[in-house]
């Protein structure tokens, strides 16, 4: 199960661009609750903190008990912007969690066995076609991960989503194929042009072995010279 977090956070006054603009001056990130049957409620966040938490990584997928002047709010982030030159947050939108609440979130793939998979210690190359899934999750129990197996893979075989165990309560979004999630690429063998090799022997040997014969009209110059 995804961590549960605490965060702290006060209530902002102002909204709209300019009042952001205001909190960031002031070294603050500003940000909204919403959702869950209630008004959305503009909040100010510090920015150390947040950006830290960001950058941490599993961001989106992480529960947070938000104190918002002492009471508690169970949060989990669905969007967050960036600035595009100098990568700092600058607002951050987090959903309200009810109880019973079920989520659409994206969940990592983690494999496992790779050191070994019978097609990796043959040679092979894992590929990885999926590297998360979109699932339908409860909000007391969102999984960290979903695990891979690959103790048993060979060479040209593949590994499909339904060969992964579904933690209980969650489900695929994608649910109308067995689509592939791995498989193991087989050793490249480098092939020789015949061609290629012919002309790069030819081009070896240029200038090798014995010295070519001179002309006949020089080899006689000087039996010519003799007979005066």
């Amino acid at each position: 199960m995804a961590e549960r977090k605490k965060l702290k956070a006060t209530v902002r006054s102002g909204i709209g661009k300019g009042a952001s603009r205001s909190v960031r001056r002031e070294g603050s990130i500003p940000g909204v609750i919403y959702g869950g049957g209630d008004a959305a409620e503009p909040i100010t966040l510090e920015f150390r903190e947040l950006n830290k938490l960001i950058y941490a990584g599993h961001f989106l997928t992480t529960i947070f008990d938000i104190e918002i002047d002492g009471a508690t709010q169970r949060v989990i982030p669905r969007d967050y912007q960036l600035d595009r030159v100098k990568d700092k947050p600058l607002h951050v939108d987090f959903l309200r969690l009810k109880p019973g609440a079920m989520l659409r979130v994206e969940i990592p793939i983690h494999f496992q066995n790779t050191e070994t998979c019978p097609g990796v210690k043959k040679g092979g190359t894992l590929n990885m076609v999926r590297h998360a899934v979109q699932m339908k999750v409860p909000a007391d129990n969102i999984p960290e991960a979903l695990l891979a197996d690959l103790s048993a893979l060979e060479i040209n075989e593949p590994l499909h989503i339904s060969a992964l165990p579904m933690p209980e309560g969650c489900s695929l979004i994608e649910r109308d194929r067995d689509f592939t999630i791995a498989n193991i690429v087989p050793p490249v063998a480098v092939v020789e042009d015949p061609a290629a090799a012919a002309a790069a022997a030819a081009k070896g040997g240029k200038g090798k072995g014995k010295a070519a014969p001179k002309p006949a009209a020089a080899a006689a110059a000087p039996a010519a010279k003799a007979k005066k």
